[in-house]
């Protein structure tokens, strides 16, 4: 039986890849129906930190993170609209339109917040006969039942066999109290049972054939059959958000363990939420603010718009497994501690070596090294980095002096961690907000000489601004009060 963690503290003593030299990880990644806001910021920014320093230490990895594009309802798992055929209905689209826009959307901010491609991005609706097979393995090894056309999971014949709850740390009683009643209950033995293939409504419009009805796989079935199809029927790490823990990620465990009689899983990670008010942050709160609006700064809630690397920084600068509370002042104090890092970033590249060192510089890899590797701890590699922008500053300011090889370990300690592993880009300087900002504007100058144009009747000069600004990928909008803008 392969052992559970929630983390990874300790990192080099407690992890222990599979195969050495290499590491498979499975993340649960988007379901794309809409715009990607903070709270898909944060699992996308550790996940990519954790690929990041596993590559530093010299593993191979293969990086598997899911797009959901079908099987992920509106209530539950189990009940309502899929979310996508729901907004390809309200659009009048088809559904792939709907996932290839906001697939495309969401790879734009993935690379503006400098978040690397996983190895494979594999759709749940690219898998659907491989989803199949698995159900069916599942039915012939006695954990699953039909039930009009819908197949799903026994789960107290299951927990007879293996330990149900084991990551959550959930009884059958404790999920009987939280079982919500929805409709279509009665097809299942037990409230607590799970869908691992829904017979289609006849509107729904997102369905393919099998051997119990014309339907679609349940939520839980995507990860379970692309984690085994590429990484293996044992792999080293899963991660998702913490409120993937249950139902999703002990379905998994449980369709796992039912197909294939072991659990796959050797490490499970999960990172916390983003919230707002103390509220958790994200669409099904209507709370949400996407990344697109902290680019521009155009929410509420927003005092200006924050660039990419504020928004990464913002992200890093508290443990991954902590709660993170959402305000336009901490963004503010974040752009203000990135800023920081640039300039000692550009200063640092100024610097002449001496004969000697006169300024206190430390052991500044061992800090940031030992920071990693107790789960991951970026606010104390950054607390570390900050710690050596005092003796940056000293010998810049002609204070001291550095001698050339502590010069060449702090520059590479730098780039290794603040830039390689954590990801930041410190070559920008002058802020990514004050970039945007300064973007903005000038697109609204434009659009404003333009509406200045047509109210004069200068057909020429309008259509010139909106064709050329067309033409880099522009969308453009006139209202009554002026005009609309995005990219």
């Amino acid at each position: 039986m392969l052992e559970i963690y929630n983390s990874l503290t300790r990192f080099k003593e407690t992890f222990k890849p599979l195969h050495d030299g290499h590491v498979g990880m499975y993340v649960c990644g988007p379901t794309v129906y809409g715009d990607a806001h903070l709270g898909h910021a944060r699992p996308a920014i550790t996940f990519d930190l954790l690929y990041r320093y596993l590559q530093y230490l010299g593993y191979k990895v293969r990086y598997v993170r899911n797009i959901t594009d079908v099987g992920h309802l509106e209530h539950d798992a189990d009940e309502g609209e899929d979310k996508i055929a729901k907004k390809a209905r309200l659009e009048q689209l088809e559904p792939m339109e709907v996932v290839q826009y906001y697939t495309n959307r969401y790879h734009r901010d993935m690379a503006a917040l400098n978040v690397l491609p996983p190895s494979i991005e594999p759709h749940a609706s690219g898998h659907i006969i491989e989803q199949i097979a698995f159900v069916q393995k599942i039915l012939d090894k006695g954990y699953a039942y039909v039930s009009n056309g819908s197949v799903y999971m026994d789960v107290e014949k299951y927990a007879k066999d293996f330990p149900y709850g084991k990551l959550s740390g959930r009884n059958l009683n404790d999920i009987v109290t939280e079982t919500r009643e929805l409709d279509g209950q009665e097809e299942k033995k037990h409230s607590y049972d799970f869908a691992l293939w829904k017979k289609a409504a006849p509107e729904h419009i997102m369905h393919w054939p099998s051997p119990w009805s014309e339907g679609f796989p349940g939520w839980h079935m995507e990860c379970s059959t692309m984690g085994t199809k590429y990484l293996g029927e044992r792999f080293d790490i899963h991660g998702g958000g913490l409120d993937l823990i249950f139902p999703h990620h002990e379905a998994e465990i449980a369709q796992s363990c039912a197909a294939l009689g072991h659990e796959t899983v050797h490490y499970w990670m999960h990172n916390n939420m983003i919230t707002i008010a103390g509220k958790k942050m994200g669409k099904s709160y209507n709370n949400f603010i996407t990344l697109e609006q902290f680019f521009r700064g155009d929410h509420p809630l927003l005092s200006k718009p924050f660039g990419p690397m504020v928004i990464r920084f913002f992200i890093l600068q508290a443990h991954y497994r902590s709660t993170v509370d959402f305000s336009s002042e901490a963004l503010e104090a974040a752009e203000k501690g990135l800023q920081r890092m640039q300039e000692a970033y550009a200063r640092l590249q100024k610097l002449q070596a001496g004969k000697e060192t006169t300024v206190e510089i430390g052991d500044l890899r061992t800090r940031c090294v030992e920071a990693m590797d107790d789960d991951l701890n970026t606010p104390f590699v950054i607390a570390a980095l900050f710690d050596s922008t005092r003796a940056i500053n000293t010998v810049y300011d002609g204070k001291g002096t550095i001698s050339e090889a502590d010069l060449k370990e702090l520059r590479e300690v730098w780039k290794t961690f603040a830039i390689d592993i954590l990801g930041l880009r410190l070559e920008e300087q002058g802020g990514d907000a004050g970039k945007q900002k300064a973007f903005n504007g000038a697109i609204d100058l434009l659009l404003g000489i333009r509406l200045q144009a047509k109210q004069n009747k200068d057909w020429g000069t309008s259509d010139k601004i909106r064709n050329e600004l067309t033409a880099l990928g522009f969308q453009i909008k006139d209202t009554k009060d002026g005009f609309e803008w995005s990219i």
